[in-house]
């Protein structure tokens, strides 16, 4: 599926960065290393590189690797991007100064175990930026099916969901918002979303 809408010359969720992610990183000053898991065609990674963080990218599509790395090149910065599996990336650094996911919606049965090997991949301090799609989000994709997300519920979030997933870390924000989406052709109009930003402590 990935690699059939990644393969269309558009980009699918367009060229600029997740606006709550833009936020987040000038917010919290975010330096260092940062890991974007499911970064698609990396306009998030992008932007980020060209706020000077060291970014590793990667997905599951090798087509969206392309197309990140051809919209670094216009941008002229660098990224690293890896094709595969998060679980199957032994070439991941040990420590991150910063993870992101933005839009990364998984199987349930792997959600848990995603999340909890984002953490074991931060560094002391390190934050987790999260912005994804509500269970409440579904009347809103059956109204306008443009929004986008998931029609699975179980692949959808809550904030109790955050806070069952990463309960080791400090939570600094976390809500469930209403937002206008404009991100490419995917992410269309009226949502439902949740966001959490998560500090990993020190010692």
């Amino acid at each position: 599926m990935w690699d059939e809408r990644y393969g269309q010359k558009a980009y699918a969720y367009g060229v600029n960065p997740n606006e709550f992610l833009k936020e987040a990183l000038q917010r919290y000053k975010v330096i260092g290393k940062i890991l974007f898991p499911a970064d698609g065609e990396g306009r998030n990674g992008v932007y980020a590189a060209e706020q000077g963080l060291h970014v590793t990218s990667f997905d599951l599509s090798i087509e969206g690797k392309k197309k990140a790395l051809n919209l670094a090149e216009e941008r002229g910065v660098q990224l690293r991007y890896e094709v595969g599996n998060l679980f199957e990336q032994d070439v991941l650094a040990p420590e991150y100064d910063a993870v992101a996911l933005i839009y990364a919606h998984f199987p349930p049965n792997l959600r848990a175990q995603y999340h909890q090997k984002v953490v074991d991949l931060l560094a002391e301090g390190g934050l987790i930026i999260i912005e994804g799609f509500s269970t409440n989000n579904l009347p809103y994709r059956e109204k306008n099916p443009k929004v986008g997300g998931p029609a699975n519920i179980e692949m959808l979030f809550t904030k109790e969901m955050m806070q069952t997933d990463f309960p080791d870390l400090e939570i600094l924000y976390l809500e469930e918002v209403e937002t206008e989406l404009h991100e490419g052709l995917y992410h269309v109009g009226l949502g439902k979303v949740i966001r959490f930003i998560g500090r990993k402590s020190k010692g």
